[in-house]
């Protein structure tokens, strides 16, 4: 089965919210975890995070990549800037900057979700979406792409791959750079 790649831009607005479903994925999440403060995720709902990030993806530029098989949305990737999801940089977290200017520069990027379609896992999506999202961050001016994923989970189905697969990025050429959590290793890319 063929999988193409989009930047999620508004007119594939229709594709993402079938992606994400009702229940928005990850339990209401809509992929605004690392783009709210804790304060403003716990006074939040599921129709406040949808909002929050159809506004998000209306006001440009795209906020990540869907991944296609025969003109189904299967697979989602946040990709950008850090400073796009700032708690992603809060200093408490795995995924805090080396250095603390990154998380406000705009060539040192952030892959900091995933979320695939239950039926499309354990195909390679994940895979792919790296591979596009590497394209798309050097289109876009990138210098480095990081990322915090897991090392080990028990199967493609595990809740806590939301972060990615150490796996997915050791093969795109990721090395790590620190682990402040075990099993949680920071890694880049330099593009």
């Amino acid at each position: 089965m063929s999988t193409t790649i989009a930047p999620l831009a508004p007119e594939l607005w229709a594709d993402f919210e079938d992606l994400f479903g009702k229940q928005g994925a990850c339990y209401g999440c809509w992929c605004t975890h690392f783009r709210l403060a804790p304060a403003v995720r716990r006074a939040s709902d599921r129709e406040r995070n949808k909002d929050h990030i159809k506004a998000r993806i209306e006001a440009g530029p795209p906020p990540g990549l869907l991944a296609f098989e025969d003109g189904k949305a299967v697979g989602w990737m946040q990709i950008g800037p850090r400073a796009d999801v700032p708690e992603w940089n809060n200093q408490g977290r795995g995924s805090a900057p080396v250095d603390a200017a990154d998380a406000g520069d705009p060539g040192v990027w952030a892959i900091s979700c995933f979320f695939i379609r239950v039926k499309a896992r354990g195909r390679g999506i994940s895979h792919r979406l790296v591979e596009g999202g590497i394209a798309f961050a050097r289109e876009n001016g990138a210098r480095l792409v990081e990322a915090c994923p897991i090392d080990l989970s028990r199967d493609s189905r595990s809740i806590g791959l939301f972060v990615g697969s150490s796996r997915v990025f050791e093969k795109a050429g990721f090395e790590r750079l620190v682990e402040r959590k075990p099993g949680r290793p920071l890694m880049r890319l330099v593009l």
